[in-house]
């Protein structure tokens, strides 16, 4: 296979979807409304580690914009600030008991607040010539130096967007929408305050987070990351590129990302992101995505490239459009960015992210790179003999799921079914048991997907502990209600633990 980091998918593999912003609380830790990577993140670490799962697979890490979609955010590259556990700042001495009670008592507002107050004391203990603040301090300049490429933009972004009161970009005065040298030269020296404190804010989530991965190698857990394949037009990268994107003098977008209207929806979905300028990324030898890539490399030992078949073809909307009714399928140079890829990266593992309708230039894509495709259960039961998500039509070379963040649960999708569609269900098992016994969800689910030739099965953490519609994670098409989905270990009962154990043993998957 091309993904040979550890050999990871040379084996029979299985795993847990879920995301950090899930995790509980502890009941040590203050509970700011999502999960992050302190202690929950260690226990979860340790609970997958105790049923015999090696892979751990969230969505994207990246900092949101107020919707807390993963898939929309303010940078390709930095880190979600949300995710920073505070009671590891506490025992590092960043923070203190008092600071933290005051979030409790409503006197500070955000954790922002708090992540200020840190860097002000990592300020002052290197005054201090602590040594090892001293060695602190290194290791932040050495971080900042390494990251230079996307870290210094993003700073003063980020910055510069809280200056104009969290408007976008587009919004801004000319002379910062267009990067007026003198002006951001100025702007630098006058939020030097806030762009240190940003900058220090990723060094603290890059700490925090690289620390969990060496935890986790320890218990033979990998985590397996997801990048959206386009970014948000209100991001970083495109303030700081906009050569790279496809937009006009005005630095507007002159198309927008989507996929053509399908049995799903009569007029698409139009995404609104911004298309790449593939000429101009080809020229630089595609220098932002291998950038990119490597960051993520570095915090994962699996990357999903979701929307995949747009590296080989994207759907491109008129933006002045409101819907997706209107585009066209533009080549993308798919082949020669992941040549330049692998080449910059030989040992890191990609799955591509191929649902939908996929053309055979895109299969042929992912087969020339070896790169494992993804195969939905909950997709298989159409009552068509040759539907690729059958159990029994799942090759090797995949990832196989019972349902994804974009999936209702599964038992809330059996739940839905029609009395046909049920019965097509109850028939395939049926079909695949030595004896007739009564469908049980999820479990009948999770068995097909383990007992599947798939190196890799990956069950949502809602499956394992039975939930129902009301636990979904995201509903695509809905702009509310999405993203909030959070576990307690009280869901989790000794029969489910016993349950899962059970079938990672008999399918043998480590």
């Amino acid at each position: 296979m091309k993904c040979t980091n550890f050999s990871l998918l040379s084996q029979r593999r299985s795993g847990v979807l879920l995301h950090i912003s899930s995790l509980p609380s502890s009941p040590e830790a203050i509970d700011l409304g999502m999960g992050d990577l302190g202690i929950e993140a260690y226990r979860f670490v340790d609970f997958l580690s105790s049923i015999g799962v090696s892979v751990w697979q969230t969505l994207p890490i990246n900092m949101t914009h107020a919707d807390n979609s993963p898939y929309q955010c303010l940078s390709a590259f930095a880190g979600n600030p949300n995710f920073i556990s505070l009671e590891s700042l506490e025992s590092q001495g960043l923070l203190t008991k008092s600071a933290l009670n005051e979030v409790v008592s409503g006197e500070l507002t955000s954790k922002a607040n708090l992540l200020a107050i840190a860097y002000k004391t990592f300020s002052e203990q290197a005054k201090h010539q602590e040594s090892f603040a001293e060695k602190e301090q290194l290791n932040f300049k050495k971080f900042c130096k390494k990251q230079s490429y996307w870290l210094n933009d993003f700073a003063l972004f980020l910055a510069l967007r809280n200056k104009f009161n969290q408007a976008s970009w587009q919004y801004w005065p000319d002379a910062y929408k267009h990067r007026d040298m003198a002006t951001l030269k100025q702007a630098r020296k006058e939020l030097a305050q806030e762009v240190a404190i940003i900058q220090f804010t990723q060094f603290i989530f890059f700490k925090q987070w690289l620390a969990l991965k060496v935890y986790a190698a320890t218990k033979g857990v990998y985590l397996f990351g997801d990048i959206p394949i386009f970014v948000a037009y209100d991001s970083a990268d495109v303030w700081a590129h906009p050569q790279l994107f496809k937009l006009d003098p005005y630095k507007n977008m002159e198309v927008a990302a989507g996929v053509p209207p399908d049995y799903f929806s009569t007029t698409g979905q139009r995404w609104g992101n911004p298309h790449y300028n593939w000429d101009a990324m080809l020229a630089d030898d595609f220098n932002w995505w291998v950038k990119r890539m490597a960051t993520q490399s570095t915090l994962f030992d699996i990357v999903r490239i979701d929307h995949f078949r747009g590296l080989q073809a994207a759907w491109e909307i008129p933006a002045s459009d409101d819907t997706a009714i209107n585009g066209q399928w533009v080549l993308a140079p798919g082949d020669a960015l992941l040549a330049m890829i692998f080449k910059a990266l030989p040992k890191i593992c990609l799955v591509a992210e191929d649902l939908g309708v996929i053309t055979p230039e895109v299969d042929a894509l992912r087969i020339k790179y070896n790169l494992p495709g993804m195969k939905i259960l909950q997709f298989a039961f159409s009552g068509q003999e040759d539907n690729p998500y059958l159990p029994h039509h799942i090759e090797v070379n995949s990832v196989a799921y019972t349902g994804t963040h974009d999936n209702d649960t599964t038992c809330g999708w059996y739940e839905s079914l029609d009395e046909h569609q049920r019965g097509l269900v109850q028939a395939y098992i049926h079909s695949s048991r030595s004896e007739e016994h009564d469908v049980h969800m999820p479990n009948d689910l999770i068995n097909m997907a383990f007992d599947s030739h798939a190196q890799l099965a990956i069950i949502p953490m809602q499956d394992i502990l039975q939930l129902d519609s009301s636990h979904r994670m995201n509903t695509p098409g809905t702009c509310s209600g999405n993203w909030h989905w959070r576990f307690n270990w009280q869901q989790l009962t000794p029969t489910q633990i016993e349950s899962i154990t059970e079938i990672i043993i008999r399918t043998g998957r480590g």
